[in-house]
């Protein structure tokens, strides 16, 4: 049921007719001139909705509920409502053969348009969720949650089997199992499927949780930032055990947050509040895996800055990875590809974007997420188009000398600053990041992230003969 009080029912009469003729059917049909279709949909104050009835038809979509889920979404679009989809279905309905079918594809028509028309929409899986109805719209929304137990997948389990000849394995078609994969944002009780829809609506917050970190082990010697200072000292202070990593200064930075998953642990996204603001955040956590974005979170952080353009909200990333990975596994899914894809997905981006460096900047892999209309630095952060070790590997074929050679790459935040990289440098501090995000989100234009850059390259060019085009 909605969360809401209902407003209106719309469509409550639409019942289609028997075009294959097929056996059964007509009574059946028949008997929904009183029960309803086997899809409800309406409005309450806050939302459209879209609600699988199992208990007509096993919810199944023909062509009457199809046509209700198109009039749905597009009523939606003209009264700028959000939608909310909540499924328990078998997928299209084999009564009507092809007539059933070729909803999907106008139902996802209808959601593609919602969608263009820069309005959120939200999904939860109930049980079961199967068929043409997540192969169309039902998967065609923002954000995804599955009630936990609950079956899903395209194919239900006896169709899989029938089909295949063989029995699933354990696990195989659970939300579980699409939760782990990646495939869906949040698994949820029922008990708190009501919250969490409210919090991606923006109706009441939902905080990310803190976790525990070791003490934060400043690395001993002068003025407490280790090898006797200088930029190799600030890049040990970048990397101390126990540094706050960029989701967790996203979990303070942030008054609600309701997390978009993808494949990669690393990358962490957020539709969330920033100082009194819906924005969305990409925050990286250097102590998941290797702290390295792989593709798959590259991919995420993609789908977040689109999000965030359609919805026309800002984006704001907290960065500290030593790059992206650089595995042979995450090369031949196309590391390079992803990167370069990111980098060009904020440069279409057409809202503001605030980045933070607040640990380590490690070459093209934190550029990509940090291609921001503002960018700050943390006091003792570093980025660098290369980290040290693999500098001294190349230039000194010694990685050993590695303190040696930071300080040639310039990599300080003072450097950053001085050479024009960055708009300014922070504190260390939670409150201090806190105030200059706010600050940065209230004067960001769209546009300054080239601006700031061109006038870099411009200034290490001859004459300053920065070439704006052929």
């Amino acid at each position: 049921m909605p969360f809401h009080p209902v407003i209106e029912d719309w469509d409550t009469g639409l019942i289609a007719g028997d075009p294959l003729d097929f056996p059964g059917y007509d009574e059946r049909r028949l008997a929904m001139a009183e029960t309803g279709e086997a899809v409800r949909t309406g409005r309450t104050e806050h939302y459209a909705f879209i609600e699988s009835r199992f208990e007509v038809l096993g919810g199944t979509m023909g062509a009457a509920a199809g046509e209700k889920v198109v009039r749905a979404y597009d009523r939606a679009r003209e009264l700028r409502l959000p939608v909310v989809v909540l499924t328990r279905t078998g997928g299209a309905r084999l009564q009507e053969g092809m007539v059933a079918l070729v909803q999907l594809a106008r139902t996802a028509g209808a959601a593609h348009r919602h969608a263009q028309a820069g309005l959120l929409s939200l999904a939860v899986y109930g049980s079961p969720t199967t068929g043409g109805v997540l192969a169309s719209y039902a998967s065609l929304v923002d954000l995804r949650a599955v009630v936990a137990g609950a079956v899903v997948g395209f194919a239900g389990p006896r169709v899989a089997e029938g089909t295949l000849g063989i029995a699933l394995p354990p696990g195989s078609h659970t939300a579980e199992a699409v939760y782990d994969h990646g495939l869906v944002d949040a698994r949820l009780d029922p008990d708190d499927v009501a919250s969490w829809v409210e919090a991606a609506l923006g109706l009441v917050d939902r905080a990310l949780p803190t976790r525990s970190l070791p003490a934060w082990s400043k690395p001993a010697g002068d003025g407490g930032t280790g090898g006797g200072g200088g930029a190799w000292g600030e890049v040990l202070r970048a990397r101390a055990a126990g540094r706050p990593s960029g989701i967790d200064r996203a979990a303070r930075l942030c008054s609600s947050w309701v997390e978009l998953r993808g494949g990669d642990p690393t990358v962490r996204v957020g539709l969330a509040r920033v100082a009194g603001r819906r924005c969305v955040v990409v925050a990286t956590d250097r102590y998941c895996g290797t702290g390295r974005p792989t593709p798959a979170g590259f991919r995420l952080a993609r789908r977040a800055v689109a999000l965030a353009g359609r919805l026309g909200l800002p984006v704001v990333t907290l960065v500290d990875t030593p790059g992206a990975d650089p595995s042979p596994a995450a090369e031949v899914d196309g590391i390079a590809l992803e990167v370069a894809r990111t980098l060009a997905e904020f440069a279409a981006c057409p809202t503001p974007t605030v980045s933070v460096c607040v640990g380590e900047g490690g070459s093209g892999g934190a550029l990509a997420l940090s291609y921001a209309d503002r960018l700050l630095m943390c006091e003792h952060a570093i980025f660098s188009v290369i980290a040290p070790e693999g500098a001294a590997a190349i230039l000194e074929r010694d990685v050993t000398k590695a303190a040696e050679v930071a300080d040639r790459l310039r990599l300080t935040s003072g450097d950053m600053l001085g050479l024009g990289v960055v708009d300014e440098v922070i504190g260390e501090d939670g409150a201090a990041l806190d105030e200059a995000v706010g600050r940065a989100l209230d004067g960001a234009t769209r546009g300054d992230r080239d601006r700031r850059w061109d006038a870099v390259t411009a200034r290490w060019l001859p004459g300053s003969a920065l070439q704006g085009g052929w």
